[in-house]
């Protein structure tokens, strides 16, 4: 998405009605690493797909974001009506300002968008660097897992056919301007402009202890723990009020 001319070749070449974005780069701990492949995935490449809703003009515009824009909000269950200003990494702040960007786009040329938060997506296909991944393998090969904040985590984890269903249920239903928002009391989640947030999560959180032993009883196998401190960037649980989706 990056390449400014190739993504506006596809637009005119394929004439799109609806537009759904999964790409970026993903991850937490790799934004501490290398945070230059966020800012030319998820900030140029979304400039660009912008741009390429806006000249040919698309009917809607669905795009994932993701939980770890919560930051250091604290206050379960996580609600897309609830500010979300601090992030806590740069791939958080990144898909927070996907979110701001859309909104623009939907004011200033009438895009309808909809952003949607993932909370810990699992399931075939999944990305190896997710932590069911690398515990399954580590455990089959006898090697210790990387248990961060000493196993005190809760994830809500989601599996691939919700989010699936989540996507292909709000792609057929644009975003209307919110007739009653009001910028005395704005509602992050709405817009007078035709813009809509919403979580999709599992709406249960999990022990990240009861997930290990869950991965040890499948295994028929123990898991040698590595006991580390909380990791920079992480959230120490993660819990999707889904009542809007």
């Amino acid at each position: 998405m990056a390449h400014r001319d190739g993504v506006a070749e596809l637009f005119a070449r394929e004439k799109f009605n609806q537009v759904v974005n999964l790409a970026a780069q993903a991850g937490v701990r790799y934004s501490l690493e290398n945070p230059y492949a966020y800012v030319d995935s998820n900030i140029i490449g979304f400039v660009n797909l912008l741009e390429g809703c806006r000249h040919h003009p698309v009917k809607h515009l669905v795009f994932a974001s993701s939980s770890s824009v919560y930051g250091l909000n604290s206050k379960m269950p996580f609600s897309v009506h609830h500010n979300v200003d601090h992030p806590i990494s740069l791939y958080a702040a990144t898909k927070k300002a996907n979110e701001l960007m859309a909104h623009t786009y939907a004011h200033l040329y009438g895009l309808p968008s909809t952003g949607l938060r993932f909370f810990t997506v699992y399931g075939p296909w999944g990305r190896p660097d997710m932590a069911y991944f690398k515990f399954t393998q580590a455990i089959l090969e006898d090697l210790p897992i990387e248990v961060y904040n000493h196993g005190r985590m809760q994830r809500d984890f989601t599996y691939i056919d919700d989010i699936i269903e989540g996507v292909i249920s709000v792609l057929d239903n644009p975003p209307q301007p919110n007739l009653t928002w009001s910028s005395d009391t704005p509602d992050p989640s709405s817009s007078p402009a035709p813009y809509r947030l919403y979580n999709i999560g599992n709406n249960h959180p999990v022990e990240l202890m009861y997930f290990i032993e869950t991965l040890e009883k499948a295994l028929g196998k123990q898991a040698k723990k590595n006991w580390l401190p909380m990791q920079a960037g992480d959230v120490r649980a993660t819990y999707a009020d889904i009542e809007d989706l």
